[in-house]
Parts: C-alpha cells; sequence; structure tokens
C-alpha cells in the first residue's frame, strides 16, 4: 500500500512570541518527571488497577490475516456511496506472484462499475474499505464507519418551503453550467497566498488587510449571485 495523497500544509513550528524560540514537545513520565526515549514507551490497556501491555506481536495476533491482507468481502456500485463517507485513498501494488490476479480484478472493476468492500487491520486499527480503480492502478479508499457519521438531527435546518418556480430556475441555472469535472484544473491557491505572506512579512513590507464582510443570501437574490458568481469564475479561467 502507498499513500496516493499528500499534504497541502506548510510546515509552520511552534515558537515562544517573546524570543522566537522552537517549542518542543516531550514524552515525559507523569511519576518521575523525567523525559521517557521513545524507544521505551509501549502501549498498555487499563485493567483494573494495573496495565496490560501490549507488543507488536499482540497487535498482529489479534487478527493476523487482516494485518496481512485485504478481503474483499462483497461489491457494490460506484454511484451508492456517500462521498462523505470517503478519508483516505492508496495505491495497491501487488506482490510478485499477483500480477495476473491483480490484473484480472483491475479491468473487471473498470468493466462493471463497481466497488469491493474491503476490510483490513493497519495501525492497530480495524479499517473499512473500498477498492477501486484509478488510471489503471487499483486504489483502495478507507471509508469510515457508520458509528463515525454524526447524526443529522443535530444539524438545525431551517423549515421555509421552496416553490417549483424557484426549484425550476435553480434547476436550469445548474444544468447550464454543468460541465465534465477536471479536478487538475482546481489548484491549492491558499499555501501560496500564505507563502507570499510570509516573503512580505520577512523583508518588512506592510501588509494590506481586505475587509470582508460575509452576509447571508436571501432566497430571491440566490439565483442572481450564483450566476455572477459562475460568470466571474468562467472570465478568470479564460
Amino acid at each position: 500500500m502507498y499513500s496516493a495523497s499528500e499534504g497541502r500544509t506548510l510546515d509552520l513550528d511552534m515558537l515562544d512570541k517573546h524570543d522566537h524560540a522552537r517549542i518542543r514537545y516531550k514524552r515525559v513520565n507523569e511519576n518521575t518527571g523525567e523525559e521517557v526515549a521513545y524507544k521505551d514507551i509501549v502501549k498498555g490497556y487499563k485493567k483494573d488497577d494495573a496495565y496490560v501491555i501490549l507488543e507488536k506481536e499482540d497487535f498482529e495476533n489479534a487478527n493476523i490475516k487482516k494485518s496481512k491482507t485485504i478481503d474483499i468481502e462483497e461489491f457494490v456500485e460506484e454511484t451508492e456511496v456517500a462521498d462523505m463517507l470517503f478519508k483516505n485513498p492508496y495505491y495497491l501494488e501487488p506482490q510478485k506472484e499477483g500480477g495476473k490476479a491483480y490484473n484480472l480484478l483491475r479491468d473487471a472493476l473498470k468493466k462493471t462499475g463497481k466497488l469491493g468492500v474491503a476490510t483490513f487491520v493497519m495501525r492497530q486499527k480495524e479499517n473499512l474499505s473500498l477498492v477501486g480503480v484509478y488510471k489503471n492502478v487499483i486504489v483502495l479508499h478507507v471509508i469510515r464507519f457508520a458509528e463515525e457519521i454524526r447524526d443529522t438531527k443535530e444539524i438545525k435546518i431551517p423549515t421555509s418551503k421552496t416553490s417549483k418556480k424557484e426549484i425550476a430556475m435553480a434547476e436550469s441555472l445548474i444544468e447550464n453550467y454543468t460541465e465534465k469535472f477536471n479536478f487538475e484544473k482546481y489548484k491549492d491557491v491558499y499555501n501560496e497566498q500564505l507563502l507570499k505572506t510570509i516573503e512580505s512579512k520577512s523583508s518588512g513590507k506592510k501588509i494590506k488587510v481586505e475587509k470582508m464582510k460575509s452576509e447571508p443570501t436571501a432566497a430571491k437574490d440566490l439565483m442572481a449571485k450564483l450566476k455572477a458568481s459562475l460568470e466571474q469564475r468562467k472570465k478568470m479561467a479564460s
């Protein structure tokens, strides 16, 4: 398994505001106050008044099969999976003797448009996942278990109704501005902008902060504002 995504955040250090010295985190024994070397740290489960110490082998032996393999248990339609379930993608590479089986599974998944539902253990944690294909490579998507999704009842949704005419207008606008998704045209510009800010501060330049006031959009103005926003984005992209 190889991670198929990369972090996009800047590597920022935490500093003391008085002298800009770096803040260091130490692993400290709460009884002695002494720092503990990483090699001397073990994981333990508290049972009654004592800890049961777990070794690396204990985690593997808890489910040796799932620690060593990814087991596809069923297949589902790609369209049945909610986007919010997805967490992390991994590229899968076959073992030396598994090339033919790898290609067979990849080609069958591509042709059927299905995803495999699989479970495996990684870093002492059971994972639920979906197995699909991206650019001729089998990809495993770690997804969330049902208990990891918060209940939507906690969200306060207004009770106002929308008319058929308003919905028809919104549908028409959405259809008119629908294009084939090309994720390569979307760039992460926040880090780039943050770097410019850092460079300006380092050279002693004063940064002009643009004031922005956020106001809720009235329903009657939503379509006009959305259309204007889409037109502006289209101009910037051309």
